[in-house]
């Protein structure tokens, strides 16, 4: 049975015959897309963990793409239909769009175990465990076998946009130089199922010799990785031309 961001009026902090509970059949995953409280902030979504997986995507309260001004989403590249429903419940409607999503990438929406999303943003919940993490959508039940009886709450980014599969992977850099200049960086990864586009993982000082970690969320499943491209830009014109290069530069996959 899975749950696509459950009611949140009437139902939160009910009791479970009234509401989706993770009794109600063998298997309950759900997906969480708009749970900010209802008053003041209009969540339609229940934020409790109901099931046995408890997808949380992007921390489960505001979804990428859904910030888009009243116009452009009305105005929506599906038709002003699909485009005034999104602007009315936006965050709502992500669950079953996430979900026909993951009917195409069953290698998609991989969901890490962690306490909560801000957690989930430092590497202490990558990578997957052993027994590997489960899929949001409709291919969680794969993970059926390995469920207990504890809560799980799973984290996980999207993209803004149709198509919504990311797949994650930390990125361990070290710099060299021979002295700190300011600007950023930028890498695209290079693998035997494609190219990234270019991500920023690091602003502001780059000091030679540090290690910077920083993940990216690729729009492809890269494979096995071949290469990776390292950009750098200062932030203003210097006319002394520093360079700055990568020493090190390490990528590790979160499935495997």
């Amino acid at each position: 049975l899975s749950g696509l961001d459950p009611a949140q009026p009437y139902f939160q902090d009910t009791p479970i015959e009234v509401r989706l509970d993770k009794s109600d059949a063998e298997f309950v995953d759900v997906i969480h897309t708009d749970s900010a409280p209802t008053i003041p902030y209009l969540g339609f979504g229940m934020s409790t963990a109901l099931g046995h997986l408890d997808f949380y995507p992007n921390g489960g309260i505001q979804m990428p793409g859904c910030g888009k001004n009243p116009v452009s989403q009305i105005i929506d590249l599906d038709g002003i239909w699909e485009g005034t429903r999104d602007f009315v419940a936006c965050n709502h409607l992500r669950s079953y769009k996430y979900y026909s999503d993951s009917i195409i990438y069953p290698d998609g929406f991989l969901g890490y175990s962690c306490a909560s999303y801000d957690v989930f943003q430092t590497e202490k919940c990558f990578p997957c465990p052993e027994g590997g993490c489960p899929n949001m959508g409709h291919f969680a039940d794969k993970f059926k076998g390995k469920i207990n009886n504890n809560v799980q709450k799973l984290y996980l980014n999207t993209g803004e946009a149709k198509d919504f599969a990311l797949w994650r992977y930390k990125v361990t850099m070290t710099l060299s130089g021979k002295r700190k200049v300011r600007g950023y960086v930028n890498i695209a990864l290079y693998g035997s199922g494609g190219n990234t586009r270019q991500h920023q993982i690091l602003k502001g000082a780059l000091q030679p010799d540090n290690t910077y970690t920083s993940f990216v969320d690729a729009e492809i499943n890269l494979g096995t990785v071949k290469k990776v491209k390292f950009l750098w830009n200062n932030n203003m014109l210097n006319p002394t031309f520093p360079k700055i290069g990568a020493a090190t530069i390490t990528v590790q996959s979160g499935e495997n």
